[in-house]
């Protein structure tokens, strides 16, 4: 029960980006033919709104779930890490049509075959963590 809060959140956030057409596949073909300003306007949103948040959660000191701080640590300036990873997620987004976000959405509407994407993303992840030690930071 205690989680309730946060399912009834991810089905009023699905049912968000069913409804602005954030899981339509036409509309991630535009963005990346640069057709259309309607994903690039949701996801600078997003960064706009990510900005504040984290302002606000530096300048009110929230806590998390479990009541400890958040705390946000520096990240290496090395450009090369991002350059590699973004042109991996992207191609990802790329070829499955979708994020990872939008893409339980789409199974929820019916579109099986994203389980196909969803285990690879997991086996992906999975793999991450068994090879992190040994991949440049």
């Amino acid at each position: 029960m205690k989680y309730l809060k946060f399912i009834l959140a991810g089905v009023l956030f699905g049912i968000i980006m069913a409804k602005g057409e954030i899981i339509s596949w036409y509309r991630i073909y535009e963005m990346f033919r640069f057709e259309s300003f309607h994903m690039y306007g949701i996801i600078g949103s997003a960064v706009v709104l990510g900005i504040l948040m984290v302002q606000i959660i530096k300048r009110t000191q929230l806590k998390d779930i479990q009541g400890s701080s958040i705390t946000f640590n520096p990240k290496d300036k090395s450009i090369i890490r991002y350059l590699v990873g973004g042109t991996i997620f992207g191609l990802g987004w790329a070829l499955a049509g979708a994020c990872p976000g939008p893409m339980f959405v789409l199974v929820g509407y019916g579109y099986l075959s994203l389980l196909i994407v969803i285990g690879g993303a997991l086996l992906g992840t999975f793999l991450y963590g068994l090879l992190k030690s040994r991949l440049p930071h």
